[in-house]
């Protein structure tokens, strides 16, 4: 059996800032930190059509593959390599390439429902909410949706207005209430940042006993 793996939860709404903090912790520890996230584990729609693909609600929490991701966190919690899934949300749908997750002292789960099912809330010592004005987030998404995935400004607005907002405040929003820090303007904050750093370096250089 390992050593005691650090789980550390990282969810708030699209564009919040998850990314960057994610992004930052794992530029510091390097290979003491590894990531995996529930945007992975969108359900495949081979059978689908792309037309019928992109009318999806991709912001419920039943369009995502939960009890996979539980199963493989308790796996990287054990000591075990997991292959997950890889989504490639140019196509709205799940490729056929899997990306190798190997376990480390930390593990950051990051997405903007893993706080909405209790399933993943308990395989977690740190749930952190990224919470950031909804302004700032979709502007955001705007510019990572069409420079990263190929959509048009349309498209993205479209789907901001009839699934991702009604989603987020359905959802996303309420899931707050499980945090256990709550980190306004994500990454932009240095001193939330820097206690979540200490918390982290605390544990990866804590000797076994």
């Amino acid at each position: 059996m390992t050593d005691k793996v650090l789980v550390i939860g990282i969810a708030g709404g699209t564009g919040s800032g998850k990314t960057t903090i994610t992004r930052k912790i794992m530029e510091k520890f390097g290979d003491d930190v590894s990531v995996i996230r529930h945007d992975n584990y969108y359900k495949a729609h081979h059978d689908m059509t792309y037309e019928e693909r992109s009318k999806l609600n991709y912001d419920h929490p039943d369009s995502l593959d939960t009890w996979m991701l539980a199963d493989d966190i308790k796996a990287l919690k054990e000591g075990k390599e997991v292959r997950c899934p890889v989504y490639d949300f140019t196509i709205h749908d799940r490729s056929n390439d899997t990306e190798l997750i190997k376990p480390s002292k930390v593990l950051i789960v990051e997405g903007i429902l893993i706080f909405a099912d209790k399933r993943l809330r308990d395989e977690m010592d740190i749930k952190i909410y990224v919470d950031t004005d909804a302004d700032v987030r979709i502007l955001r998404r705007i510019l990572r949706d069409v420079k990263k995935r190929g959509r048009s400004l349309d498209s993205v607005v479209e789907q901001y207005l009839d699934t991702v907002k009604p989603m987020h405040e359905q959802f996303v929003e309420p899931s707050k209430k499980n945090a256990d820090i709550i980190i306004p303007e994500g990454g932009h904050n240095t001193v939330a940042l820097d206690m979540v750093m200490e918390r982290v370096k605390a544990h990866i250089n804590k000797k076994d006993i």
